[in-house]
């Protein structure tokens, strides 16, 4: 999942980036409004994270702006937790939840996760194709019903290849998609973690389930037992 968080004061900001990241997920930041507001229009993100106050446009002013140009990305409002009447404003102004400040880090995973689950069907909670199965809740993949140890960035990899099984998935998406926007596209980072990945699926599977599109990207493949991309 890739995640905008929205704050100003710096020590919440990198509090949160350093938890979410560790958890797996992309995150890019933030510290006022109009940056939010360009980031949100040239970026796909799964879930934002947006504080009320901030410089030059606020939350509120975001989240009705986002709304009204037809944008349904999941919007978790950030709000001091005696301003009641900011959780209103926030949900009117197309916020989907609210969690009041100060907050415990489990919470906050708690509430993304259950945003993620409202996402419908390109956000299903597991995610199968041919003998691979990856649960995107509890972190956990099987090949064959075994489980798989991976790496975080080897899931998100993984998940995103899941979500377009059968396509041919680019470097460039998967540094988009997986990697920060300001990743250095002449790195081999792309292809080290891929054939990671594909060696220890084919370890588990016994037979090649990721291959590669010369010049191109990569494929997932189903495999002997075959298999329908998910949604």
């Amino acid at each position: 999942m890739k995640l905008l968080v929205v704050e100003d004061d710096s020590k919440v900001a990198g509090f949160i980036e350093h938890g979410l990241k560790e958890e797996g997920y992309i995150v890019d930041l933030a510290s006022d409004g109009e940056e939010a507001t360009v980031l949100a229009h040239v970026n796909d993100y799964d879930l934002i994270l947006l504080d009320v106050m901030l410089p030059k446009k606020n939350g509120f002013q975001i989240a009705a702006e986002l709304r009204r140009e037809g944008r349904s990305t999941p919007i978790l409002m950030l709000t001091s937790r005696d301003a009641v009447e900011d959780v209103v404003r926030g949900l009117d102004a197309g916020a989907d939840d609210y969690l009041a400040k100060p907050f415990k880090f489990d919470e906050l995973l708690a509430r993304i996760r259950a945003l993620h689950r409202r996402g419908g069907a390109e956000r299903l909670d597991v995610l199968r194709y041919g003998a691979i199965a990856l649960d995107r809740l509890h972190h956990v993949v099987t090949v064959d019903d075994r489980s798989l140890e991976l790496t975080a960035k080897e899931f998100q990899l993984l998940e995103h290849f899941l979500l377009h099984a059968g396509e041919v998935v680019r470097r460039t998406t998967l540094l988009e998609k997986v990697w920060d926007m300001h990743f250095d596209p002449e790195s081999n980072v792309v292809d080290v973690h891929v054939g990671n990945l594909r060696r220890k699926l084919s370890r588990a599977a016994g037979e090649p389930l990721l291959g590669t599109v010369r010049g191109v990207g990569f494929r997932l493949l189903s495999g002997t037992r075959g298999g329908k991309p998910p949604g």
